[in-house]
């Protein structure tokens, strides 16, 4: 008897529902999130396990390598169409989660998602890290601006190098605002240091992969945007034609079409979000900086007619 296993995978507990393939319940239980601990389960089922599924997320794709590694016919789930079917439920449970998977699995009414190998996830967290850590100092930077703007002090345009003196110049003879500043640009140092040396390992990275170089060759494309692209697409093989990327990263117009009806909206914004917006920020460089080429003249023409942000797309 075949069997397909739906996995509702959360922090500390995993929910299985197991369905024979004539679509009858055969089994549930709660496991912990643990390899061991699920394939321990699976294994100890009566019949032949024809799939295992579960939900792309953050636990997942660890999940996923140590199954499929033990032999076990592993699917990740397209969280959009996952989520879709589990609203369709009255009343929302991981058990019965993991029977809704269970039965899309079973259906086939699901697209499959690429795992990441370890070296692209490596990178993305790196990235994000960078991310983070540049998030904070502006973060930081913005509430100074805030606090002073309160008494009528403006640190006004100034150079990074500058924003600390220029602080301290504003702050001067009110003890008050000092003991609220001091820390303040402590903190912001600190984060500054670390994001430089986040920023070098970064160009490290990029210069050290073959491809990153390449791509790095076109106008407006740094090492941020070169290590995103990279570390996202990770087995270009997976693609059969590199028309197929544009949708993959949701840059393509969205449609609804219903009898009379056919509207052509914006672009669908599926899929990574931090890759999209990396490549349009390097379309934004290559429109407005450098030197002319075919194709910013191209895209020129594109914003004249129909707008910067089409011609970014």
């Amino acid at each position: 008897m075949k069997l397909f296993v739906g996995l509702d995978v959360s922090l500390e507990k995993t929910a299985i529902c197991v369905i024979s393939e004539h679509g009858k319940i055969v089994k549930e239980a709660q496991v912990a999130s643990e390899p061991e601990a699920l394939l321990r389960w699976i294994c100890d089922q009566d019949g032949a396990t024809a799939a295992v599924g579960l939900e792309a997320g953050p636990l997942s794709q660890w999940l996923y390598r140590r199954l499929s590694e033990a032999g076990q016919p592993v699917v990740l789930m397209e969280t959009r169409q996952v989520q879709g079917a589990l609203k369709a439920m009255p009343i929302k449970t991981d058990r019965r989660d993991a029977i809704s998977i269970a039965r899309l699995l079973h259906l086939g009414w699901f697209r499959p998602v690429h795992c990441k190998s370890v070296s692209a996830q490596e990178v993305r967290a790196v990235l994000s890290a960078r991310k983070a850590v540049q998030q904070g100092f502006i973060t930081l930077e913005m509430s100074l601006r805030g606090l002073l703007r309160n008494f009528g002090l403006k640190v006004g345009t100034i150079s990074r190098g500058r924003f600390e003196q220029r602080v301290c110049e504003l702050a001067e003879d009110n003890p008050m605002l000092e003991a609220a500043t001091e820390p303040m640009l402590r903190a912001r140092s600190a984060l500054r240091r670390e994001l430089a040396g986040l920023e070098r390992y970064v160009r490290q990275l990029a210069q050290e992969d073959p491809v990153c170089r390449r791509l790095m060759s076109m106008p407006g494309i740094g090492a941020v945007v070169a290590l995103t692209y990279r570390s996202a697409v990770d087995d270009p093989a997976r693609f059969t034609c590199s028309k197929k990327v544009g949708p993959w990263v949701g840059l393509t117009p969205s449609r609804n079409q219903s009898g009379e009806r056919d509207i052509s909206g914006g672009i669908t914004k599926v899929d990574d979000v931090n890759l999209r917006r990396a490549l349009c920020q390097a379309a934004t460089v290559m429109l407005h900086r450098g030197r002319a080429t075919w194709l910013r003249t191209w895209a020129a023409k594109i914003a004249r007619r129909r707008g910067a942000k089409r011609a970014m797309v």
